[in-house]
């Protein structure tokens, strides 16, 4: 009795608070699209949550009067107050600026204030605002100007994050990874910029839910389809056309979009090409269609269903006839490339709590390359045929099968946690070789190469967003991953972290450790630069590359609409791997494993970008100092050289201005150090053991001191662009000039010892792109 009375005594003196947990969806109130990224801000305090890849959101409170914002780029702010009493549901539909609100709020959500490191948003406005290569506006490219990215050759997509190769990028559409984001032998990305809605680019700090790849990820996010109201947008430009179409198949539950690029190269070129033989045709073309069905089943539930499909074909196929003393001569040649991507994706959201979010997808994705040649001479005379046929062809691919589920949990306003699991089989096809002759009626067939391998991938994570106080807030991770392939299981821990000290309300330190592994081997043929690349599979004598990577950065945010960062990085590679000296896959039949090197990297360096987000001028200003660094004990002798495309000093600016409603402009501006090469320097001959018409004779070695021991010239150019808008009264016209490389800088594509004009043997630089204008035409209605 004494107990309970003591008990009752001392209860008054506390206060219990319950605590109550508001969600929804915030979307865009003129095409239902949803928001992701968008902040909503409790301000009294100042607690806060981001809404997911799905747009949806759950802040829990307490019990209490409550003054929430939302907030997202480009978007009218709304700000709504009242007594928080129960669980509550509500979703924002955004209007853009411009627009009447009933709220006018001037918070914002800051870049220092999140614990991401190396992650950058990418603006779809921004990239369609700049100048770019014969009028293509291209996702990859814009991400080139962006620090620690660099790109490959003149005009090429390809991007190197980190001192990483090409492989060790993790790019995905919609979840699913793409193995080849080329077009146009690299000068190109298959990502038609009218069909996307974010881009997100990560470089280091990497959260635990992304894993298989060591350097970046870059994770693109196709639109949705407008569920209010039928709209379209296309343009003709130089080389290709493009239409988008979207609308509600039902208004507010039903949507589906559509859209379809093709080049019409192999068309403008038609009248050169048979000017050079009557029964000469060839060409070059890509295109790529993207679809999508978003269906809302209720507020709780929602399916969507996405695809991609894009090919690129080059072709050569030529006849000539010509008769001799009665004999008739026929001589076929036919020639192909063509390469391509098929991606599908089934996705299931449902709103399991107001404080649990879930996502259920199902992937499939194919990349398959093919070359191929034949040769047919045919002789009549007199009625009777002799034939004789020749033809090669070399194909490979990867195919994949997987599934993963996801779940965002937000038990309170301090933590914001996501796991989930995710299983994909691999199907490779390594390289074949297949060769056919017919020699007057007697066939051959002769194939050789790997056969098809299958793997097995998994992976679990687990990671928190965890705001411990009001200056310190941490990301902990655990992302754990094992490939089963040949009767080999690796399986690797992966812990990451990544954390943000608040020095005051504008500005803050960052630091995150990341452990990525990848199962995953690109062979990249040293020479041609055609997409013969092969995806093969870790093996019990080629493991898994594993990578660790340290990073430390400063942030800040002044006048509200600039954006600092700095970020110093410091990145180890093990078991990378190379060709041999003189070794490449392309025609061989040795097992691949014979042809390469194990090895590791080093990459280190610093990075600053300045950004402009709001306002009439808006762009960045990047830049990178960086050192990379390869070894491998069977090349080089060991030592150490510089990677390809180590570059010393990266600089990349973009800017465009809105002069007002019909006139705005962009420019783009790059520097970079030249690419390492390998350069013999000095040549001597030497007695070789081969008969020439019957005679002893010399050869020629050319001595290389060590691997990439020359620097091509530094590369840098200014693209300019112009866009015109017009109101109609069916919607809005557009005609875009630009300028790429206006000041026609000869910048090197490739180096080769050659004879110059008075014949002596030179370094030639060849030049790929000089002063190249474009224009184009685009609607949207």
């Amino acid at each position: 009795m004494k107990n309970l009375l003591l008990t009752l005594s001392i209860l008054p003196l506390f206060s219990f608070t319950q605590n109550y947990t508001i969600s929804g969806y915030l979307t865009d109130v003129e095409s239902g699209e949803t928001v992701i990224g968008g902040a909503v801000y409790e301000r009294k305090s100042g607690s806060g949550v981001t809404s997911n890849e799905y747009g949806f959101y759950s802040l829990t409170l307490p019990s209490d009067s409550v003054d929430l914002v939302y907030t997202v780029m480009g978007m009218t702010t709304v700000r709504t107050k009242f007594v928080l009493a129960a669980d509550t549901t509500i979703s924002i539909q955004f209007e853009p600026e411009g627009y009447l609100t009933e709220f006018e709020v001037t918070d914002k959500t800051q870049v220092h204030d999140g614990t991401e490191m190396g992650t950058v948003d990418l603006s779809m406005e921004k990239v369609k605002n700049l100048p770019a290569l014969m009028g293509e506006k291209d996702v990859m490219k814009t991400i080139q100007l962006l620090p620690g990215v660099q790109g490959g050759t003149e005009g090429s997509s390809g991007i190197y994050v980190r001192g990483g190769g090409p492989d060790q990028n993790l790019i995905l559409l919609d979840g699913v990874p793409v193995y080849n984001a080329n077009h146009l032998f690299g000068f190109f990305s298959v990502f038609n910029a009218d069909a996307i809605n974010s881009v997100k680019l990560v470089k280091g700090g990497f959260p635990a839910r992304y894993g298989g790849r060591l350097s970046s990820v870059i994770d693109i996010r196709m639109k949705e389809g407008n569920m209010k109201e039928f709209h379209g947008e296309g343009s003709v430009g130089v080389i290709s056309s493009k239409l988008t179409l979207e609308g509600p198949i039902k208004k507010d539950q039903t949507s589906f979009l559509i859209s379809a690029r093709r080049t019409y190269i192999d068309i403008l070129a038609q009248p050169f090409i048979r000017a050079q033989g009557d029964g000469l045709k060839a060409g070059y073309f890509f295109y790529d269609i993207n679809g999508k069905i978003n269906h809302k089943i209720n507020d709780k539930n929602r399916l969507y269903f996405s695809a991609y499909n894009g090919n690129d074909k080059a072709y050569l196929n030529d006849e000539y006839s010509n008769t001799n003393n009665g004999v008739k001569y026929t001589n076929k040649e036919e020639a192909e490339l063509k390469w391509g991507n098929w991606i599908t994706a089934l996705r299931w959201n449902n709103q399991l709590s107001n404080k649990t979010f879930m996502n259920v997808t199902a992937t499939h994705s194919r990349y398959r390359f093919l070359v191929g040649a034949s040769f047919e001479d045919i002789e009549e005379e007199n009625g009777n045929v002799d034939q004789s046929r020749f033809s090669y062809s070399y194909t490979s691919g990867i195919f994949d099968w997987g599934g993963k589920v996801d779940f965002d949990f937000v038990p309170t306003a301090d933590h914001h946690i996501k796991y989930g699991a995710g299983y994909i089989y691999h199907t490779f096809r390594p390289g074949v070789n297949q060769f056919a002759s017919n020699f007057n009626g007697a066939a051959q067939d002769t194939t050789f190469g790997n056969v098809d391998l299958y793997s097995h991938e998994f992976s679990i994570y687990i990671e928190d967003d965890w705001k411990i106080s009001k200056r310190l807030k941490i990301n902990l991770g655990y992302h754990h991953s094992g490939f089963l392939s040949a009767n080999k299981f690796y399986q690797i821990p992966q812990p990451r972290f990544s954390g943000r000290y608040r020095l005051n309300e504008s500005s803050s330190l960052k630091l995150s450790y990341s452990r990525m592994a990848q199962y995953l081997h690109l062979l990249t043929n040293p020479g041609i630069g055609l997409p013969t690349d092969l995806w093969l599979p870790v093996t019990d004598t080629i493991p898994p590359q594993i990578s660790d990577q340290v990073a430390i950065g400063y942030a800040r945010t002044f006048k509200k609409q600039y954006e600092f960062s700095v970020e110093a990085y410091y990145k180890t590679m093990e078991n990378i791997i190379e060709y041999k000296d003189g070794a490449s896959f392309l025609g061989s039949d040795q097992d691949w494993q014979t042809l390469v090197e194990i090895g590791r990297g080093w990459s280190y360096g610093g990075e600053i970008l300045l950004e402009k987000k709001e306002g009439k001028t808006t762009g960045w200003i990047g830049y990178t100092l960086s050192w990379t660094e390869r070894q491998f004990d069977n090349l080089n002798f060991g030592k150490k050289f510089p990677y390809r495309y180590d570059r010393r000093h990266d600089i990349g600016v973009a800017v465009t201005h809105k002069f007002n409603d019909r006139v705005d402009v962009g420019m783009v501006w790059v520097y970079g150090t030249g690419n390492a090469v390998t350069l013999g320097l000095e040549r001597y001959n030497s007695a070789n053991n081969y008969f020439n018409l019957g005679s002893f004779g010399y050869g020629q070695i050319t001595h290389i001191e060590e691997r990439n021991n020359y620097r091509m010239p530094s590369y840098h150019r200014l693209d300019l662009g112009v866009n015109l808008h017009k109101e109609k009264k069916w919607g809005e016209a557009t005609w875009s000039f630009g300028v790429y490389n206006i000041y026609n800088r000869q910048n090197p594509f490739y180096l080769d010892f050659s004879l110059n004009d008075q014949g002596n043997r030179a370094l030639i630089q060849y030049s790929l792109f000089p002063i190249i204008p474009s224009v184009s035409y685009s609607f949207k209605f």
